[in-house]
């Protein structure tokens, strides 16, 4: 059996594993859960071929604005001295940070416009922060009593307003991410002062909270988050995962990330993160994700970021491509306003990204990672490849300047080789150079002819 056919046998044959245990688990008592067991699940698909989400981070720390989505412990716990001297320029003495919630107004928060503009990005997810650790949830949790976007603030359910109009609007998966732990919630704190021997909180608040967020608003994407050094014991991740996987109303589609307690980053779990803005630039053997941000500095909005904080458009594509060709997917942030608005670099940026890839998705989109991730001979050229078809994708980042490509990785084969620039109509003459090389003519064309301005794909048909 050649290694496809036998990796295509193992794939469905753990599919029908995982179908049966399915059936088992709601029909009679299932087994113990185990990392090995829940590692067994083959990833669904559709987020491999997906390739590119947007994350979104949102909540109380909106409000502030300043320095970081960890404001409140910046200045309360690690008593940072520009968050001491933020809050004692701007708000009275003994002014505490639940009084920031009544101003995180969403007054200009347009679900159908956020979901117009995700659409319009290219991504193909969304993943938008449920609760941070700060504890505050976007939804009306039962479990979050007076510290929730229903009680507090917004009087709204931004959760499913947002999820509503992401799937009546656009064809996006919508996921969420979700804090396992809270810096100042008295259970975690008197569990954490027991060494996590107790688990008061997670029975209490964050497992019940996890339920909660699946059953309600279906999530195919949950992003976990925060151990704060607990073992996924403690949060019993591997019970809850199982239940995810088996009884949930997701469990055929749901994707999880890495961070279900200390020590499983980037060891277990549906795809991996190992860290944040991770981009190891080399081929891994689990699928994996780069969330990163477009403010260099910050997850959350900050009104005193600068222009040179922002990732240019030209910076965020070379790492969508680099990524991809790693087999990797990125997750690429924003940070919305404490009243809903999405400022206007954030979407520019979206905006640019999509343009970019009504061009080249063809490059991204449902690619596999080829024999060679960049090339050898030309820095800034990376490979994807088209599974099933005799087609690599050659994405180069600066337009060489006496329009010959050179590419040392693919070999050509005279009178079956074809070359193509997505994008132009015209096919592409080449030629080799040594016996080794790959010389690609691109067009002499004026920048406003050129299919995309800041970065170009090289489409290689019979190359190998």
């Amino acid at each position: 059996m050649l290694p496809a056919m036998r990796l295509r046998f193992r794939c469905s044959s753990l599919a029908l594993v995982w179908a049966l245990l399915s059936i088992t688990a709601r029909c009679q008592s299932p087994p113990a859960p185990s990392w090995d067991l829940i590692d067994s699940r083959p990833l669904p698909p559709w987020y491999d071929q997906a390739k590119f989400g947007i994350f979104i981070h949102w909540g109380v720390f909106s409000v502030p604005s300043f320095g970081s989505e960890w404001f409140w412990y910046y200045w309360q716990t690690r008593k940072l001295k520009p968050y001491v001297e933020f809050m004692e320029r701007n708000y009275p003495p003994g002014f505490t940070y639940p009084e920031f919630a009544p101003k995180f107004s969403a007054a200009f928060f347009d679900a159908a416009q956020w979901a117009d503009l995700l659409n319009a990005s290219g991504a193909k997810y969304v993943v938008l922060t449920s609760k941070h650790h700060e504890g505050f949830t976007l939804w009306g949790s039962k479990y979050s009593w007076n510290w929730n976007a229903v009680d507090v603030g917004p009087h709204r359910d931004l959760v499913e307003e947002l999820a509503q109009a992401v799937r009546s609007r656009t064809s996006l998966r919508f996921g969420l991410y979700h804090s396992l732990f809270e810096w100042y919630n008295p259970a975690f704190l008197e569990d954490a002062a027991n060494v996590f021997r107790t688990n008061k909180f997670p029975t209490t608040k964050s497992l019940p909270e996890l339920y909660e967020i699946v059953n309600k608003y279906r999530p195919e994407i949950l992003w976990s988050d925060g151990d704060a050094g607990a073992p996924y014991t403690y949060w019993n991740s591997t019970g809850f995962l199982y239940w995810l996987y088996t009884q949930s109303p997701v469990r055929e589609t749901v994707v999880t990330n890495d961070r279900w307690g200390s020590g499983t980053i980037c060891r277990h779990g549906g795809f991996y993160t190992c860290a944040d803005r991770y981009s190891p630039g080399h081929l891994l053997d689990h699928k994996w994700e780069n969330c990163m941000t477009i403010d260099s500095k910050s997850w959350g909005y900050r009104r005193e970021a600068q222009l040179q904080d922002y990732l240019s458009i030209e910076e965020l594509v070379k790492t969508l491509v680099e990524t991809v060709s790693c087999g990797g997917n990125l997750l690429m942030n924003i940070g919305p306003t404490h009243d809903g608005r999405i400022i206007p670099i954030f979407e520019e940026r979206l905006r640019q990204m999509g343009q970019w890839l009504r061009v080249n998705g063809e490059a991204i989109y449902k690619t596999k990672p080829w024999r060679r991730q960049n090339d050898t001979v030309t820095p800034g050229v990376w490979y994807t490849s088209v599974p099933g078809k005799p087609v690599v994708y050659a994405t180069f980042l600066s337009w060489p300047k006496q329009g010959l490509l050179i590419l040392g990785a693919p070999h050509p084969t005279a009178g079956k080789t074809k070359v193509n620039l997505v994008g132009y109509s015209a096919p592409l003459e080449w030629e080799t150079f040594g016996g080794q090389e790959l010389v690609v003519m691109l067009p002499s064309v004026s920048a406003d002819q050129l299919p995309c301005q800041w970065a170009w794909s090289v489409k290689l048909t019979n190359v190998s």
